[in-house]
């Protein structure tokens, strides 16, 4: 992820030639995070058997994460290449590319999983090979791509290979690491709810569960506005307009709130029925809709968060705005959901609906302190630009 705003500076300097040596260096990476990845999806018994996994289960899942991590370096691969793409502000081809894989996806599972065309019937572990056979398929359209593309056709991408550079490495690390560790804090935060609801019974995981896949949804429309941000403040800092980068980010944050305001009233209005697409169960429902209302409150903290993440990231901020969004989830949220859900140190322990008072509590002190920072941000290249 941390291509994207390097390709972006570059496209917006008009150093177009210099994008090869960003995806070149990247690629190294890409390397040794195969080696990595895939030396950990084939020796994962230890984890199983600490997870007191059924042996036949367990058996299976080996033989899953096998098969599939034989696509992982297609994966990685594909991402850099698609990070790279989407540097030039070229959103399309990943959209076209990942709707090829769906295309695949489904009847390579059916095939291997069933075992039809006179293969073996591989079950859960076919579905395994099917994904790194979409990987793959993934990875090889994304490079006839960057071939053919007039774009890219003539800055030749793949030739003059550059050897590894010690402070390309670092400048990969040090702006793609925050970004994926704040990733994995908000994604585990989730994650570690879900664990620490187990023992209140499987109505309250799946209520908790209905909320986290359809606020997963709605979350994809921020989201695509905060990787746009990314690559269009990107562009406006590379040519060093200022002016122009402040008003992409604000203009973003618009849209967002905008289309949080819509998300929040429809959840809000119809949490109730949304509730009742994802099972006939009235105990689940009637949880599950007071989850979706307070998950419709966060929506536009949730907007302002992931708004202000991607416009950091233009900016090539990443390592301040992941301490704040530690604080936020891991400090506040988390341990405050935990309170509120678990014990009956403020009101009489609430369960779920503690836990999602929590997340927006957490996400409204992340909003506040990244739109800070962007704020903060923003006048910092204001003044220094007026100095210059």
């Amino acid at each position: 992820m941390a291509t994207t705003p390097m390709v972006a500076h570059l496209v917006g300097a008009g150093e177009q030639t210099k994008t090869r040596e960003t995806l070149h260096q990247g690629s190294i990476i890409v390397a040794i995070l195969c080696v990595l990845a895939m030396y950990i999806l084939h020796n994962c018994e230890p984890i199983l058997t600490m997870m007191d996994v059924e042996p036949h289960l367990a058996a299976l899942t080996v033989d899953y994460l096998a098969a599939i991590s034989w696509g992982f370096p297609a994966l990685l691969l594909y991402q850099l290449l698609r990070s790279y793409i989407e540097g030039f502000g070229k959103t399309q081809p990943a959209m076209k590319i990942a709707l090829l894989g769906l295309a695949f996806n489904i009847p390579l599972n059916y095939i291997l999983i069933y075992g039809k065309f006179g293969l073996p019937q591989l079950g859960g572990v076919g579905c395994g090979w099917a994904t790194a056979i979409v990987m793959w398929i993934m990875f090889f359209a994304s490079i006839i791509y960057l071939l053919c593309s007039p774009t890219f056709k003539s800055l030749s991408p793949f030739k003059k290979w550059q050897l590894p550079e010690l402070n390309a490495f670092k400048q990969y690390i040090a702006l793609g690491l925050p970004i994926g560790i704040a990733l994995l804090i908000e994604v585990s935060m989730f994650s570690v709810i879900a664990l620490l609801l187990a023992d209140l019974g499987e109505v309250m995981i799946a209520s908790h569960q209905i909320t986290i896949s359809f606020t997963g949804l709605v979350f994809m429309l921020p989201l695509s506005i905060s990787l746009a941000l990314t690559i269009r403040i990107g562009h406006r800092l590379g040519k060093m307009d200022i002016q122009g980068a402040k008003q992409t980010a604000l203009l973003g944050l618009f849209i967002t709130l905008t289309l949080a305001l819509f998300s929040s009233t429809l959840m809000a209005w119809f949490a109730g029925e949304i509730a009742e697409l994802y099972t006939p169960d009235l105990r689940i429902i009637s949880i599950a809709t007071s989850l979706i209302i307070i998950a419709a409150i966060f929506q536009f903290s949730d907007a302002i968060q992931i708004t202000c993440a991607g416009a950091l990231r233009g900016y090539k901020d990443t390592q301040i705005p992941l301490i704040l969004v530690f604080i936020a989830y891991w400090i506040v949220g988390l341990p405050t959901g935990y309170i509120l859900g678990k014990t009956d140190f403020i009101t009489a322990p609430m369960g779920p609906k503690g836990f999602w008072i929590g997340l927006l509590i957490g996400l409204t002190i992340g909003a506040i302190l990244l739109l800070s920072r962007l704020l903060w941000k923003t006048k910092q290249h204001h003044n220094a630009a007026t100095i210059t």
